[in-house]
C-alpha cells in the first residue's frame, strides 16, 4: 500500500500571448480573482471542467473555471496530458454570450495556421 507523501506539486502555468494580453486588460479585483484561482490551478490542473465541441467550435482538449462570481472563465489546456507539465492559459474573458469559447476558436485557428 502506498501512502500519501503530503507533498504538494506545483505545475508550471503560462499564458499564450493573447491570454496574456487579457488578463493585463482586467481590472484589479478580477486580477485578484483570476490570480487566486491560478495559484488553485497550479495545484491542480484537474480543477477546472473538460470542454468538448462549443457552438461547433472543437475544444477537445480544453478545461474551463468560473471565476470572480461565475462572470468570467479561464480556458486552458495540460501540454502532455499522459505527463504533465505545463498548464497553458488560452483565454480570460466573460461569460455572457458564450463569447470567449469564440475567441479561443479564433485562437486555435490562428495558432494552427
Amino acid at each position: 500500500m502506498v501512502k500519501d507523501s503530503g507533498i504538494k506539486m506545483d505545475y508550471k502555468v503560462v499564458f499564450i500571448q493573447d491570454a496574456l494580453k487579457d488578463y493585463k486588460n482586467l481590472d484589479g479585483s478580477v486580477k485578484i480573482s483570476v490570480n487566486k484561482k491560478i495559484d488553485e490551478l497550479q495545484r491542480n490542473p484537474f480543477l477546472g471542467e473538460r470542454l468538448g465541441n462549443k457552438f461547433n467550435i472543437d475544444l477537445t482538449g480544453f478545461f474551463k473555471i468560473y471565476v470572480h462570481g461565475k462572470k468570467y472563465r479561464i480556458v486552458y489546456r495540460l501540454i502532455d496530458p499522459e505527463n504533465i507539465e505545463i498548464i497553458e492559459i488560452w483565454g480570460i474573458g466573460k461569460r455572457e454570450r458564450e463569447e470567449i469559447y469564440r475567441t479561443i476558436g479564433k485562437r486555435i485557428f490562428e495558432n494552427n495556421e
